[in-house]
């Protein structure tokens, strides 16, 4: 398996060409939980103005192009454009594109907080900021410490490895059972399990980028995103 992706079980009706669930392990549930975690400015730039559903892409278009004479200050609006990422999932698996985004804004404290108590009731995220209490500029940078990642066998991420997860062709997700198994079949009504088939894909940064899309636009994400290009192929080599 190549670098940098993952492995994902598929179970397909071979009748209809659908994903009736996907099983796997916390990597990919962790990056799909990641994907509620993304600004709306990074999402637009992973997918491109012109594949965006809706009127967001030109929303965003409107901004990036908007002259700076009318713009408070070009700051504002990089905050926007590219927004911070946020900082909490290192160990989720790096199956999107790499863009680049603001560096997290500094906090800024008073240089005499151990001196002066009341100094260091004060933080600003500006370099240039005068101390309320001593009037001194406040150039101190301060140690954000982030809560520990983690349980205690440090796996990081959202979810716990020590299940398999299933994942619905809506993206609806629950730890796996035999019984949920049984019930989804059931729920399908599948009469005939040689109708079934197992698929083993491999999910690298092209699968996630797909994903992403699907996930804003269907409520056949795996079917749309794994089988629908497939199925077209097989059309067109049939016709010809």
């Amino acid at each position: 398996m190549a670098a940098n992706t993952i492995t994902l079980k598929l179970l397909v009706d071979s009748t209809s060409q659908r994903v009736l669930f996907a099983e796997s392990g916390k990597e990919f549930v962790d990056f799909m939980f990641n994907i509620l975690s993304l600004p709306v400015g990074t999402v637009i730039r992973l997918l491109t103005k012109e594949q965006m559903v809706g009127s967001l892409g030109n929303l965003y278009d409107s901004l990036e192009n908007m002259n700076d004479t009318y713009i408070h200050s070009p700051a504002n609006k990089d905050t926007l454009l590219k927004p911070i990422v946020p900082n909490n999932a290192a160990n989720v698996p790096p199956l999107l594109p790499t863009i680049e985004s603001l560096k997290p804004i500094g906090i800024y404290l008073c240089g005499n907080y151990y001196y002066r108590g009341n100094c260091g009731f004060y933080v600003s995220n500006d370099s240039k900021s005068i101390c309320p209490s001593c009037k001194n500029v406040m150039t101190q940078t301060a140690t954000i410490v982030n809560p520990r990642k983690g349980s205690s066998t440090n796996e990081g991420g959202y979810v716990k490895g020590v299940v398999t997860y299933i994942i619905m062709d809506d993206l609806v997700v629950t730890p796996m059972s035999a019984i949920s198994c049984f019930t989804l079949l059931n729920k399908f009504n599948i009469k005939d399990v040689g109708v079934l088939e197992e698929k083993t894909i491999n999910i690298g940064i092209d699968e996630g980028v797909k994903l992403l899309k699907a996930s804003l636009q269907s409520k056949t994400v795996l079917t749309d995103a794994f089988l629908k290009k497939k199925a077209g192929e097989r059309d067109a080599s049939s016709s010809s």
